[in-house]
């Protein structure tokens, strides 16, 4: 124990250094989770799926916008006729929601993406 003094007590001296490692395992949960979750994807080409999907909701939610929101936006777009060539404008970090799709990340989020997906 006393060869681990240093860097137990190092957070004394540190302010910056947090005392416990909650705050990361709080943010390190969600991949392992999903991780977990894609080895019963049960074939190569359900778990390449759930990789996009998850792809999707992970660059949502790094650029603050709600998944299932923008999902159903750019779906919409695609089928009013939206140019291909002009696909940066729908994408989630150009992403601006509008009435009923503002407000904050749903919890299920996850789960709604990956239902109406598997439809």
């Amino acid at each position: 124990m006393t060869r681990y003094r240093t860097g137990l007590i190092r957070f004394l001296d540190d302010g910056r250094i947090e005392m416990d490692s909650n705050p990361v395992e709080n943010s390190l949960r969600p991949i392992a989770l999903q991780r977990k979750n894609s080895l019963f994807a049960g074939h190569d080409e359900g778990g390449r799926h759930w990789a996009r999907a998850a792809s999707v909701v992970a660059t949502c939610k790094l650029n603050g916008v709600e998944p299932f929101a923008w999902l159903k936006a750019t779906l919409e777009a695609i089928a009013k006729g939206h140019p291909q060539s002009r696909i940066d404008e729908i994408m989630p970090w150009n992403f601006r929601p509008t009435g009923a799709e503002k407000g904050p990340v749903a919890p299920k989020t996850a789960t709604k993406i990956a239902n109406f997906i598997a439809v």
